[in-house]
């Protein structure tokens, strides 16, 4: 059976997502981040960057949450657009945009919000993260104004894609954000209405995840801290 090793962040949501709509059988194996879950040999085995989601499919081991809803996709036929060279084209596109635009600028956004000391680089960090965090979101909005879905007539991976950070804009951006991007927030409502979001969703609440953020917690997930430190 499928192995899917996930917490409760944006990525994993949106595999889990996947998933849950697919009703592909998987068995959830939790990477407690904060405990350091992620730097346990056993799991470097599976994914070497260290990072959450990973899956191990009967020997076939795929890392990147895009990476992942591609490889289901492809492997069940289901959540794709329809088969045509402009569908493939503009699915891969925006698939990768948000690979490598918005979930990272998001990342580093949350992280300079919420996370990173206040030191004298703080606010030239915290302002060039917000900006294109910003800058992306736009993006978006501008290519939803008037389309159902991401790509042609048809709910896909590409959404799935989205949702998983696009349903945190307020912690990414501030509470204004939603109502700034509202064909962003349009698509994302409606995602998240769907039982098998709230199930993705529910999740990590089978399982029990360290919730302090404390010196433990900060020094595996922030570890270019413990570095400087020593």
């Amino acid at each position: 059976m499928l192995k899917f090793y996930f917490n409760g962040s944006p990525n994993p949501t949106k595999v889990a997502l996947f998933l849950e709509e697919s009703g592909l059988p998987f068995e959830p194996v939790a990477v407690d981040t904060r405990k350091g879950d992620q730097f346990k040999p056993e799991f470097l085995k599976v994914n070497p960057n260290a990072k959450v989601p990973a899956i191990d499919d009967d020997g076939a081991v795929v890392f990147d949450s895009n990476a992942i809803l591609l490889y289901l996709a492809e492997k069940t036929g289901k959540f794709l657009p329809a088969n045509t060279p402009k569908n493939r084209a503009e699915m891969l596109s925006w698939l990768m945009f948000v690979a490598t635009g918005v979930g990272p600028y998001s990342g580093q956004a949350v992280h300079f919000r919420h996370f990173a000391p206040k030191d004298q680089n703080h606010d030239y960090a915290h302002n060039r993260y917000q900006f294109e965090a910003h800058r992306h979101y736009a993006v978006l909005n501008d290519h939803l104004a008037g389309r159902k879905y991401m790509v042609g007539d048809t709910y896909s991976i590409v959404d799935m894609a989205l949702w998983g950070w696009a349903r945190m804009a307020a912690f990414v951006m501030g509470d204004e954000a939603a109502a700034k991007y509202p064909n962003v927030k349009r698509l994302v409502d409606e995602i998240s209405a769907r039982p098998a979001a709230a199930r993705a969703i529910a999740l990590k609440d089978k399982f029990t995840f360290k919730a302090d953020m404390d010196d433990e917690a900060r020094g595996n997930m922030f570890r270019h801290l413990k570095i400087k430190a020593a």
